[in-house]
């Protein structure tokens, strides 16, 4: 029969002898895994693209931001841009835009990791008029004259040989010029003011306002007109 003595014995016996206990499973320490950080496309950049104008010459190079597999595919996923435009597998977005209007589109990027990846972003472009013509002061009556005024931009990247012509033409058919100036319009300009008018016979005349702008080096002519919503009255000859 075993004494309470000996059962000491047994116990402690491993301990004298330099053995521990062996320490269970679940009280072990455990390795910490750190997971690998996955590659990544970012963004596509830039963030916004520039406006253009009809016929304008217009180059654009996209680029992904961010951790990717090379030979990276652009193409446009959704929406449309502007007619004369393409967007190349290599993100060169070129070409002259045929029209004015304001074209939102979406373009994705792909890698050529396996499997790939894949980001998009949308885009706006707006094709804004080479010339814009606004009334400055609109056409009216003054005694015995119809006069006013307009104002003409240039928005394009060229120098424009500008030709501004308003004829007032009576309900007969018969033209009067009433303005004419023929100059070059720089780069760049806003709102420069014309005036016009000219004293006419009594009747009604309908005001016809055109502005051609060329551009001989690239064999271009942007063309603007406005007229009168109604015939102006003359009551008073001159």
């Amino acid at each position: 029969m075993m004494k309470f003595g000996d059962f000491a014995l047994l116990f402690w016996l491993p301990l004298v002898l330099g053995c521990a206990p062996a320490m269970s499973a679940q009280s072990q320490p455990q390795p910490t895994q750190t997971a690998p950080a996955s590659d990544s496309i970012v963004a596509i950049e830039p963030n916004e693209l520039p406006n253009t104008y009809p016929h304008g010459p217009y180059q654009v190079a996209l680029h992904a931001r961010g951790n990717y597999v090379p030979v990276l595919r652009w193409k446009v996923e959704q929406g449309a841009l502007p007619p004369g435009m393409t967007l190349e597998e290599n993100g060169v977005l070129r070409g002259e835009a045929e029209r004015a209007g304001d074209f939102q589109f979406v373009i994705s990027v792909r890698d050529g990791g396996q499997p790939q990846q894949a980001v998009q972003r949308g885009y706006s472009i707006k094709v804004v008029e080479a010339i814009t013509l606004v009334w400055k002061v609109p056409a009216h009556v003054n005694v015995n004259r119809i006069e006013g005024s307009v104002e003409v931009s240039n928005t394009t990247v060229d120098d424009l040989d500008l030709t501004f012509d308003v004829k007032a033409v009576a309900e007969n058919g018969r033209a009067t010029e009433i303005g004419y100036q023929h100059f070059p319009l720089k780069k760049g300009t806003i709102a420069m003011a014309l005036p016009f008018g000219e004293s006419l016979p009594h009747g009604g005349y309908m005001i016809y306002v055109n502005v051609n702008g060329e551009v001989a080096k690239r064999n271009m002519v942007y063309k603007q007109t406005m007229q009168t919503a109604a015939p102006l009255q003359v009551v008073v000859g001159p």
